[in-house]
Order: C-alpha cells, then sequence, then structure tokens
C-alpha cells in the first residue's frame, strides 16, 4: 500500500500501448502525480502533450527591415552627408528642382548639411528642407553648424536667438546656461527642420595661435575641466529637445595652431597630454550619450600612423571606440578641407575613413568617386559588407531614435 502522507511527491506513469489499424505503433502518456501536505493528499492526472518550440523570435527592429531591403550601393550611400550643391551640379540650392530630386532618388545619401548659402528666409529654408526630405527614399540627417557665437548659420542670417561666443559662457561656467544652450538651439533648429546639430565644440582652448577656434572664440575654456561640464549640458540641451548633438574635433585641436581648411595640420604631443586635457570633456559628452563625433584631420606626431586622425584605425577604433567607449556615430570632419584635398583623392579618403572605423564622410569632394571607391574596396575584400552594415544600422537606428525613419 502506498502511504500518501509522505511528504515527498510520488509520480507514477503508465505507458499505454495502442494499435493501430495498420498495426504501427504509437504511444500515449498518462501521468498521475501526488501533491502531499500534512494533512492532505492531492491526486491529479494529466495527459502530456508532445511540445513544440514556441518561443517567439525577436522582432526585428524598423532599422534592421529597412537595411534588409537595401542594395549594397544604397548602403553605402547612406554614409555620406553632402551639401545641396553636390545633388545639384555644384550650383548653389536654395530651393530643390528635378536634378536636386532625381539625385535623391537615385543616391540614398544618409543626410545633407545647409550653409549661409542655402538660407534665404524662414519659409524658403523650412520648404527646402521639407522638400529635401519628401524626396528622399530614406529620411535623411539633415545637419547644420550652430555652435552659437561666430558660427551660426542660422543666427547669422535669420531673425533667431543671437548666442553669445562660447567663451563667454565659459567664463562664468553654469549647468542651467549650458542647458538652455543647447535646449534654445535645438527648439530654433527643429523649428525650421534640422535634426543634426554639430556643435558644441569639445576642444579645450589650448593655443593662443589657433586662429580657427581661439582667435574666433569658439571654446569654452582652458579649462578642461569647465569645458566638460558646459558641454555636458549643452549635449543635454540639444538632445532632450529632439536635436542629436555632436562633439567636436576628435582627439582635439585646442592645442594647434594651423587649421585643417588651409592644409595639413601636424601635433607633436603626448597620448597622456590628450588623457589629461582634451579627453575630458569628451568623457563628459559621451557620458551624456552624446550621438554624434566629429573626428578631425589632426596628424599627431608618432600616434596617428603619420595620417589625419579620422583615416587612422588608431585613433577612431583605438582611442574612440575601444578606450573611450563611443558607441555611437562617428562622422568625418569635412573632407573638402585641404588637410584631406592636398592628400588624398575622395575615393582614397573615403575608403581610409571607412577603414579606420568612420561611421559618416563628411562632404566628400566627388561623391560618386568615393562610393565607387568603397563598392570596389568590397570586391577588393579591403572591405567587408559585414563593416558596411554595422555602420548603416547604427545611422538607421539613430533616425529611428529621431521620429525621422
Amino acid at each position: 500500500m502506498i502511504n500518501f502522507k509522505k511528504t515527498i511527491p510520488i509520480i507514477i506513469s503508465f505507458m499505454f500501448l495502442g494499435t493501430s489499424c495498420n498495426n504501427n505503433i504509437q504511444y500515449s502518456t498518462s501521468t498521475v502525480s501526488t501533491v502531499s501536505t500534512l494533512d492532505e493528499t492531492y491526486i491529479t492526472e494529466s495527459t502530456s502533450v508532445s511540445t513544440q518550440d514556441t518561443t517567439t523570435a525577436e522582432p526585428i527592429s524598423k532599422a534592421q527591415e529597412v537595411l534588409d531591403s537595401m542594395s549594397l550601393r544604397e548602403k553605402i550611400y547612406q554614409m555620406f552627408v553632402v551639401t545641396p550643391e553636390a545633388l545639384n551640379d555644384g550650383e548653389q540650392v536654395l530651393e530643390i528642382n528635378d536634378t536636386i530630386k532625381n539625385n535623391l532618388k537615385n543616391q540614398a545619401i544618409g543626410g545633407v548639411i545647409l550653409f549661409s548659402d542655402n538660407i534665404d528666409s524662414e519659409n524658403q529654408t523650412i520648404e527646402l528642407i521639407s522638400n529635401l526630405q519628401e524626396n528622399s527614399n530614406i529620411s535623411l540627417f539633415t545637419c547644420i553648424d550652430e555652435e552659437g557665437g561666430y558660427v551660426a548659420r542660422l543666427g547669422n542670417k535669420l531673425d533667431t536667438s543671437q548666442l553669445k561666443s562660447m567663451k563667454y559662457y565659459g567664463e562664468n561656467p553654469n549647468e542651467d546656461d549650458a542647458y538652455n544652450i543647447g535646449s534654445t538651439l535645438a527648439q530654433e533648429l527643429k523649428k525650421y527642420g534640422f535634426n543634426v546639430d554639430f556643435a558644441p565644440v569639445s576642444d579645450v582652448d589650448l593655443s593662443t595661435s589657433n586662429n580657427a577656434l581661439h582667435e574666433l572664440n569658439r571654446c569654452f575654456s582652458d579649462d578642461p575641466n569647465i569645458v566638460a561640464l558646459m558641454v555636458e549640458n549643452v549635449v543635454k540641451g540639444l538632445q532632450d529637445n529632439g536635436v542629436s548633438a555632436t562633439l567636436k574635433h576628435f582627439p582635439g585641436l585646442g592645442s594647434s595652431s594651423g587649421d585643417t581648411h588651409e592644409g595639413s595640420v601636424f601635433l607633436t604631443r603626448t597620448k597622456q597630454e590628450f588623457e589629461t586635457q582634451d579627453f575630458i570633456p569628451i568623457k563628459a559628452g559621451i557620458n551624456a550619450n552624446v550621438d554624434f563625433v566629429m573626428v578631425g584631420h589632426i596628424i599627431i606626431d608618432g600616434l596617428s600612423n603619420n595620417l589625419p586622425s579620422d583615416l587612422s584605425s588608431d585613433i577612431v577604433t583605438g582611442w574612440l571606440k575601444n578606450e573611450l567607449n563611443f558607441n555611437g556615430i562617428v562622422i568625418t570632419d569635412s573632407h573638402s578641407m585641404e588637410a584631406i584635398t592636398d592628400n588624398y583623392s575622395s575615393g582614397e579618403a573615403s575608403v581610409m575613413a571607412i577603414q579606420s572605423g568612420v561611421d559618416i564622410v563628411l562632404m566628400p569632394e566627388n561623391l560618386e568617386q568615393s562610393v565607387n571607391a568603397i563598392l570596389s574596396a568590397i570586391n577588393n575584400g579591403e572591405i567587408s559588407e559585414s563593416r558596411i552594415d554595422e555602420s548603416v544600422l547604427k545611422i538607421l537606428n539613430q533616425k529611428d531614435k529621431l521620429g525621422i525613419l
């Protein structure tokens, strides 16, 4: 006799053998289980059912769906941000035309950047950006350099908030003021249709002979901790209000005395100097989850393989991605600058940038040459298609985050 008072559950399985009319043997299983407590015993009977793996696969993201639908050439185009003029045979653009429409349909560019020459009035700017988006198969990053102070494409042309120089705000550093800079910029940029601001400048003002930064008062301070405080909160102000921020110019232009717009700039500096000065505001921006980091063209003696920083895997992948753990979008500074055009063809520079770990090339001198060069590099095994997919998925995810995909 079975003692059902025992507290250890007893499971008895009975196997019933059945025979079908074609004499094939089939099995079914009936299970009797007992569950005991000190006072009562419950007997339950259940019939086991053959089970299949009903685990639901993770839903494919919208970005992945778009990526899967794209040709290789379309994916490569996503890795470029160009001026409207690059879509219009070099002619100034204030409004969209059939040439631009056709190029937008045939070239799945990642984004456009507008300068003062593209801005004439409030309504014209809004209409231009709206029409660019409307005629793109994949929504665009619409970018602008709107730092405040000297570099203000909108502020210098239209009736927008006239922010003072970043040096002015850095003289009395304040989290709230920095956040308000970002939020003010974002609210005005969104009104016109911009979704990416190439700001704030995260460079530390270390050289009084830097005519591209110091003389234009574009840096917050020569104190990296003040720059970090201001950069972190400008980033938050921009991105909390729906516009992606961009730290620039990694790994740091503040100590240089040259201008990469005009040619190669060489810098003799130790990695420790970068770590104890330039990287402090960069880390603050990354900790604030900045969406973009722009890599400049400076050549660092002994550290960048005698290459512009944005073409050096030691700088882009080694320092920025691996050491500083930046997982957002890496974009080059303009590839129309003479630091690039004097030394590389458009195709060479674009291929090298992708190989270094860059996600987006800004303003290649010749878009078609760059796209074809990357396509050839893939066909030759110099760049893998998975490397392209990695960047394009990141780009598409960011567009989804901005609500434009």
